[in-house]
């Protein structure tokens, strides 16, 4: 009766001794609006999650696995976790307590090259529509929250949305509110997920984050502009997920930004991409195949809706739609090629086309910048200078304030200006004898309804000596 008790007492107090798996190891990452739990396992197993109110808790349950990690050593401050706790029974019970409401998800991952079996629980925030704009527009800066190792790759979802705030208005005389441009500045990668690694060790993800923050200094700095910043610290955000995020804070200009990686180390050069053809009309099928996609609004503006559309007027719609995205984004792609060009070699002469997932959005002009091969020694000690990272944010914003100074979109400050700019810079016609609106019109190749409107004119009537502005366009 006694070896029993004692044999009792050791399983209960110590079931991990006896499970045939083990937590070897826990890593969270902070994002804005979401915080992952990964841990990593001897072999894959069963699990279950739920939650529990009253209070809020979540409770994992992973079965014949025992925990080898101390669960306290994880810094929870800037999260919304109070405690995490495991209990010595089978299955192994993982406790969560909470400070808020968090909605769990799950999903396995399979061995890499860097890691073995791994579980993967996101927490994701659950805000009203009006605390997430409150909680949005004071958004603080997070970063990882324990010592990183090694991060595993993967492609799965996770769907954090970063420093989503409300595009910048300007009031103007007539009443009318003019927006700022919107640039979405998506540095690759994040958290788990470091892209690709140097000979040195130097990460993707940490380059690419630091020159997309040059790059919103610059943008900050312009009158007229104005960047959002997809992820802003070291946390992952599904290649999907961003796009959405440039969707909602209403982009002109989805920028992604990258280093490239080769197995032979002595390939070299920057290059910027746009979507191939093949990738545009498959994404028009994917969108149309998916309702919610549908449902969606498409325009830099929101000013189009697939609601109450047939099939062929969606297909019509969304393949123009994509049409002029995918011009824009050749044409402030190859700005951008030729500035890069002035002081860093290219893989390529010309922009490079592809079916990158990043860029299939049929409503925001898209580019992608590979800023160098970080697997070339060469370049992977240019991409760890402040310098090369300053003068490749420089020629990025160049390309784009260039192309948008050209073309800006309407209702903007930008389009205001330039108009302001023209109307000042409008040539003049003297009225003579014989001349009329239709006739002063031909000359100049103009209509004589500009020509009206921009003289103020309530009839055709005019008299000899009459200055008149010419529109210039």
């Amino acid at each position: 009766m006694l070896k029993i008790t004692i044999f009792t007492l050791l399983l209960l107090f110590n079931s991990s001794v006896f499970a045939k798996e083990s937590v070897k190891n826990v890593r969270m990452w902070l994002a804005p609006e979401s915080t992952r739990l990964v841990f990593d396992l001897s072999a894959a197993v069963k699990h279950t999650v739920f939650t529990l109110q009253n209070p809020d808790r979540i409770v994992i349950d992973i079965e014949d696995t025992g925990l080898d990690f101390d669960l306290s050593t994880l810094a929870l401050n800037k999260s919304a976790i109070k405690k995490i706790r495991a209990g010595n029974s089978q299955p192994l019970r993982i406790v969560i307590d909470l400070l808020e409401p968090l909605q769990p998800s799950s999903f396995a991952l399979k061995p890499n090259n860097g890691y073995g079996h791994r579980l993967v629980i996101d927490l994701e925030k659950k805000l009203s529509a009006n605390a997430d704009t409150a909680q949005n527009n004071s958004q603080p800066d997070t970063a990882p929250v324990s010592t990183p190792i090694p991060e595993e790759t993967s492609s799965e979802s996770s769907t954090t949305i970063a420093n989503n705030q409300s595009i910048q208005t300007t009031q103007v005389p007539n009443g009318k509110k003019l927006r700022d441009i919107v640039i979405a500045l998506d540095a690759g990668h994040g958290g788990e997920d470091p892209g690709a690694i140097g000979p040195s060790g130097l990460k993707e993800k940490i380059v690419v984050l630091a020159i997309a923050k040059e790059l919103e200094k610059l943008i900050d700095a312009e009158n007229g502009f104005i960047s959002r910043m997809i992820r802003r610290n070291d946390y992952y955000v599904s290649l999907r997920g961003r796009t959405s995020v440039a969707r909602k804070k209403n982009a002109d200009l989805f920028v992604s930004i990258h280093a490239d990686a080769f197995k032979n180390p002595k390939a070299s050069g920057a290059s910027v991409w746009v979507l191939s053809n093949r990738g545009a009309s498959s994404e028009v099928g994917r969108w149309l195949a998916q309702k919610e996609n549908s449902s969606d609004l498409i325009g830099g503006v929101g000013n189009l809706s697939l609601d109450n559309k047939d099939e062929v007027l969606k297909g019509v719609l969304l393949d123009m739609s994509m049409t002029a995205s995918r011009k824009d984004s050749r044409e402030v792609a190859a700005k951008i090629h030729g500035n890069i060009s002035k002081f860093a070699k290219m893989h390529k002469s010309s922009v490079e086309q592809a079916g990158f997932l990043v860029l299939k959005s049929p409503d925001i002009p898209s580019i992608l910048v590979e800023t160098g091969f970080i697997s070339n020694p060469g370049e992977e000690r240019s991409l760890k200078t402040s310098a090369y990272r300053k003068k490749m944010a420089k020629a990025i914003f160049a390309g784009i304030k260039e192309h948008f100074l050209n073309k800006p979109p309407a209702f903007t400050e930008i389009y205001r200006l330039k108009n302001a700019s023209a109307i000042a810079h409008a040539k003049h016609h003297k009225v003579v004898s014989g001349d009329s609106l239709s006739r002063i019109a031909v000359r100049y190749k103009v209509k004589v309804a500009s020509l009206k409107a921009l003289n103020k004119l309530q009839n055709d009537n005019i008299r000899i000596g009459q200055r008149l502005q010419i529109p210039t366009s």
